[in-house]
């Protein structure tokens, strides 16, 4: 053989193994889509095309829909007809490359370049999409070539030369609106002839196209690193990762049942969201309003509608966190509905204070209303009043942050909460992800995103609790995604409900999941945002109305607010290293620790209880029956709070002991002696000296001497050193047994109270 044989044998043994090379260059890739309306999923398809430079020829905008409901069943056939008018005007143009994709459930991950170096490796001239499910005749399956992975033909998304793509549209000269686009394109690619004559061919390993319907597990997002990335944000990226074909496919399509999971994925794709950055998205400018440049008077009008489905711990702080947000009042409508009359004097009292400085308020007492009912009254009075977003609020929300209406608003989304959870727990007031059948699921993210470890705006299917509407959503007439026949009215409840009806899904939906499928079912997007610490959420199932100050027991089921009424405001003092702890007698440490809410409340719970003791040496609530130094008092374990009251040790007395007491760690403290103290003139007066039977003995002051008592106080003989001048609510601190014998000093006038604690006896 000669050389120029084996050159030649050579070359054909290399062509080959390359297959079939199409000769056809590309000049231009385009983007074609249909969206006979502008929705949440179509601006969210339209930021990522932007995002990457693409261009897009958008079809039938502003055209009645016609093609059915094709989220549930076979349809589509206008987009046929729509592509078909395009495709005369490029049909021959064998240089242009045409990527036609769905729009209201597609997000676009990477650049022309990329797209067109992945199109290229198939050698083909029209390359479809795959999913491993066949839709919609499934009698079709078996003419599939058998294969392992993905074999069916999806139509949301393929891509080719617009000749070649021509000559498949011409043969649906006789396709009717509502008749079904993928059924049409599978049989061209089932019938061999059509199918190798044209080129076409399945991205069955998901090189180019990800399906997530059933594909869910398959995929994960991976992003990009380098140094680089902080200094210019435009180098951050998101990827999407097929973990099973270990492809990176670019056109990302929620198609069937994945929705959902497409929501969640473009949270971070498209140049979205990325750990070195944070939230990119959320700084586009587009996307926002700024309060500051809009006069007062021309602020937007908002209807908070504020929710009390039963009594609520610290509802006071409530509302001293909502009137204390930082909006003009004049532009805010108070609505304010009631199942129960308990915070009744609390309301009137907002309303006698407020009422002048609101736009208006107004409060509905409704025992009987069920829960849909009173929040579809917010609906109806936000459209009474004319109202320009409405601002849901429910009494366990906690809004400490004083800018949370105004970044609500001015995130500019058509529905948003702000990230409330209950601190310690996982409970917070969005899901991440659903069932199938619409309950709670958590997603990937969702411990991330609760604890603050990635900041951003979400796009999650359920929000509930504190959540901002813009008040166009409540005419959904012209906002549905329009391929889907499924809408709703906008509604807490469906008024159309039957009963008996095996059909209606929503009758174990409580009013806030049943509101969020409303919005899912017509393509709305909800986002909770967590870009700033906004709040939490209070327990709300742990409120004993039938105790005394009730809150007072809520120590370490809603502690945020208990600390805010009930610790002394300078108690964090106490534990900088700067701070000199008072000694008015040696080795006795003086300190705030309570407000005078916390003594007054305490004083009256004990007084509520009203079983002091005698007094007497015999007392049968000890072991043993016996007590050395006998007071008046009352146990913390005959009202209920032993427990919580040892946790009040080991919160607030143990860092200051520590602190003053060097090197004495005892965690957690113990203590079996906790009460109330009682000196009055004509019962006990004073108390004789002794040791207390406790490593150190807490000791604080409940009411005011020379105000509510004479006389009084303590005076450590050994030391030859008394404390008179007690201080409200501040806190004694001493050694217990050998060193601090004292003794009560006589009380001439007045009752004095006082809170003592053996501490680890």
């Amino acid at each position: 053989m000669n050389k120029i044989q084996t050159f030649i044998t050579l070359f054909v043994i290399f062509v080959s193994l390359l297959g079939f090379c199409s000769t056809k260059n590309v000049k231009d890739l385009i983007v074609v889509s249909v969206a006979t309306r502008s929705t949440d999923g179509f601006e969210r398809f339209n930021r990522s095309i932007q995002v990457y430079g693409l261009k897009l020829e958008l079809l039938g905008l502003n055209q009645p829909w016609k093609g059915g409901d094709v989220v549930r069943r076979p349809g589509g056939g206008q987009k046929i007809r729509l592509l078909r008018q395009y495709l005369e005007s490029v049909q021959d143009r064998d240089d242009h490359l045409i990527l036609f994709t769905d729009s209201y459930d597609v997000i676009i991950n990477g650049n022309g370049d990329e797209i067109i170096k992945k199109f290229n490796t198939f050698k083909a001239n029209v390359v479809f999409s795959s999913e491993k499910y066949c839709w919609p005749d499934i009698s079709l399956a078996t003419l599939y070539p058998k294969t392992d992975d993905k074999r069916y033909l999806n139509s949301g998304g393929f891509i080719g030369f617009a000749s070649d793509l021509y000559r498949i549209i011409q043969l649906a000269k006789d396709i009717n609106d509502d008749d079904d686009d993928q059924l049409f394109y599978t049989k061209i690619y089932l019938d061999k002839k059509y199918r190798e004559k044209i080129g076409i061919k399945l991205d069955r390993n998901s090189q180019l196209f990800q399906n997530l319907n059933g594909e869910i597990s398959d995929v994960e997002i991976r992003f990009n690193q380098g140094s680089n990335i902080v200094d210019n944000p435009k180098n951050a990226d998101a990827f999407l990762f097929n973990k099973i074909t270990q492809t990176y496919p670019i056109i990302v399509h929620g198609n069937g049942a994945s929705k959902i999971p497409l929501n969640s994925l473009g949270n971070y794709l498209a140049k979205s969201w990325h750990p070195a950055i944070g939230c990119i998205s959320c700084d586009e400018n587009e996307q926002r309003i700024n309060l500051d440049h809009i006069d007062h008077d021309d602020y937007p009008h908002v209807l908070m509608a504020i929710t009390i489905l039963k009594p609520t711990p610290f509802f006071p702080e409530f509302l001293e966190y909502l009137t204390s947000l930082d909006y003009y009042k004049h532009r805010i409508t108070l609505f304010i509905q009631s199942t129960n009359d308990y915070h009744n004097e609390q309301i009137d009292k907002l309303m006698e204070n407020f009422r002048n400085y609101y736009h208006d308020i107004r409060y509905v007492e409704n025992k009987q209303a069920k829960e849909w009912q009173l929040r579809n009254n917010y609906l109806d009075e936000c459209t009474r009043v004319n109202c320009d977003y409405l601002f849901v609020v429910d009494s366990d929300a906690r809004l400490t942050n004083s800018r949370t209406l105004r970044d609500l608003i001015e995130a500019n989304r058509s529905i948003i909460a702000s990230m409330l959870v209950r601190p310690k727990e996982y409970w917070s007031n969005f899901w991440g992800t659903i069932t199938n059948d619409g309950y709670y699921s958590r997603s990937h993210d969702y411990v991330q995103i609760i604890k603050n470890e990635r900041r951003g705006i979400w796009n999650v299917p359920f929000i509930s609790t504190a959540y901002l509407i813009k008040s166009s959503l409540l005419n959904l007439e012209n906002l549905s995604a329009n391929e889907n026949n499924n809408h709703r009215p906008l509604s807490y409840r469906n008024h159309q409900q039957h009963k008996n009806d095996d059909n209606d899904d929503e009758k174990s939906f409580d009013a806030d999941m049943y509101f969020c499928q409303v919005l899912r079912d017509n393509g709305i997007f909800m986002y909770v945002t967590n870009l700033k610490d906004y709040g939490h959420l209070a327990q709300m199932d742990t409120m004993d109305v039938s105790l005394k100050h009730p809150e007072f027991y809520e120590i370490y089921t809603n502690e945020y607010e208990w600390r805010k009424r009930y610790i002394h405001e300078n108690y964090s003092t106490n534990l900088l290293d700067e701070t000199i702890i008072e000694q008015p007698c040696p080795d006795v440490y003086w300190f705030p620790i309570v407000t005078p809410t916390f003594c007054r409340h305490l004083i009256e719970i004990m007084e509520n209880h009203g079983q002091w003791s005698a007094g007497k040496n015999q007392d049968p609530r000890l072991a043993g029956g016996y007590e050395n130094v006998p007071t008046v008092d009352i146990h913390m374990n005959q009202v209920g709070l032993e427990q919580h009251w040892l946790y009040f040790l080991r919160e607030y007395i143990r860092p200051v002991q520590e602190k003053i007491f060097i090197g004495y760690y005892h965690d957690p403290p113990k203590a079996i002696m906790n009460f109330v103290v009682r000196y009055h003139p004509n019962e006990q007066a004073f108390l004789r000296p002794h040791h207390d039977s406790s490593t150190y003995t807490v000791n604080i002051a409940l009411n005011r001497p020379r105000i509510d008592y004479e006389g009084g106080g303590c005076r450590f003989v050994r030391q030859n050193c008394s404390v008179t001048n007690l201080r409200l609510g501040w806190s004694l601190l001493h050694p217990g047994r050998l060193t601090h014998y004292h003794e009560g000093l006589t009380v001439t006038k007045g009752v004095r109270y006082i809170m003592v604690s053996f501490v680890d006896p």
